[in-house]
């Protein structure tokens, strides 16, 4: 998924640092981050803007996912 991400956006122009991590990172505050793309829950009590990641798994949507990340990274 991270890959896919960097790519896309790269493609796009952006400079971006994709990184992968866990849910745990960022309950315990240890998350520097713009944009989160998760394919699992993410807590309401963490405040970073969440994109659902299911396209990545299941390939529909992808696109217009991708094109969500890089308009929310862009603004």
């Amino acid at each position: 998924m991270a890959t896919k991400i960097r790519d896309s956006l790269t493609q796009r122009g952006m400079d971006v640092d994709v990184r992968q991590g866990k849910v745990m990172d960022l309950l315990s505050g240890n998350a520097d981050a713009d944009l989160i793309v998760a394919t699992t829950q993410i807590p309401d009590s963490v405040t970073i803007p969440v994109v659902a990641g299911l396209p990545f798994l299941t390939g529909m949507g992808l696109a217009a996912t991708l094109d969500d990340i890089a308009a929310r990274l862009s603004a």
